[in-house]
């Protein structure tokens, strides 16, 4: 018995050394993947960042692999205040306004809507909520292309056509389905007895949504932030289509940006303003990655 109660604690180690440095090669082997997949999808940018720091002449002479020689950031203050959007050299930046005030009402209203039908439909009894939910689901995933003729049809009979409320009113219109089935999902998973609790205190339908419920959202709220953010600032058919000449946001313009000298296309001036339209999206994703991840794990336990 004692040479048997010896022997076993020395296996453990052994049979524990023996699969170490098998555990170290496969986290290596996957660091290794995980560093080259990133460089494979960070190609592209790293391409039109070192573009956009180059001389025409170096465009022209070198490769699109040769970093520049010096940085040069003249091309991002042409395509900024100086690059012809059409007949009008201004830059893009008179496109950062117009973005502005069509990402903030069409996010704002997005998600508030989208919250209240899903508080709605996961919270309350509602007459019929299964066929509202495979309506929202039809909707969610009907191309919206099928609909801009009826769209162009109603906002101009109502006489918003080619102004800013049309072009946010359309993205309400398009992001209330998913967003709905996003929060429903997530509403889904909190206790009923919490929502019963505050009807027998004398709460009614909103102040349950606004004292309880909605301070319970972080995260949802975030992740129905960025994922309406992003579709609306990357938006270019909807805006082309129903804003009008004078309220083109900055995806719009930077397609019309013709730069070029002496007859050669400025393709650094191109990248430059392409990164700038593409920043503000970016960012949100960089600061706000974690609780985007939080918020789509967090309705997925029940719904």
């Amino acid at each position: 018995m004692t040479m048997l109660q010896t022997a076993i604690p020395s296996a453990v180690p052994r049979r524990a050394r023996k699969h170490r440095p098998a555990a170290a090669i496969g986290r290596l082997g996957l660091y290794g993947f995980l560093v080259l997949a990133a460089l494979f999808f960070a190609i592209p940018l790293i391409i039109m960042v070192s573009t956009s720091l180059k001389t025409v002449e170096e465009i022209r002479t070198g490769s699109i692999f040769m970093l520049p020689q010096a940085l040069d950031f003249s091309a991002w203050a042409k395509a900024w205040s100086s690059a012809c959007i059409g007949r009008q050299c201004e830059g893009i930046r008179g496109g950062l306004w117009n973005s502005i005030l069509i990402m903030v009402p069409s996010t704002a209203l997005s998600v508030l809507i989208s919250a209240l039908n899903g508080y709605a439909l996961s919270l309350w009894r509602i007459r019929h909520a299964g066929l509202l939910l495979s309506a929202l689901m039809v909707g969610a995933f009907i191309p919206y292309q099928v609909m801009i003729y009826p769209l162009v049809r109603m906002s101009s009979t109502i006489g918003i056509y080619g102004s800013i409320p049309a072009v946010v009113l359309v993205h309400v219109l398009f992001g209330l389905p998913i967003l709905t089935l996003i929060f429903r999902n997530f509403y889904s998973a909190l206790p009923e007895e919490l929502i019963k609790a505050a009807r027998v205190d004398g709460a009614g339908f909103f102040r349950i949504f606004f004292r309880i419920v909605l301070p319970m959202s972080t995260n949802v709220i975030i992740v129905a932030l960025i994922l309406s953010v992003t579709g609306v600032w990357n938006d270019y058919l909807l805006s082309l289509i129903f804003a009008g000449r004078e309220n083109l946001p900055m995806t719009v313009e930077l397609a019309s940006l013709v730069s070029t000298r002496i007859g050669v296309p400025e393709y650094n001036v191109n990248m430059a303003a392409t990164i700038i339209t593409a920043l503000p999206p970016l960012l949100l994703y960089l600061f706000s990655g974690r609780y985007f991840v939080r918020g789509i794990t967090a309705g997925a336990v029940k719904g």
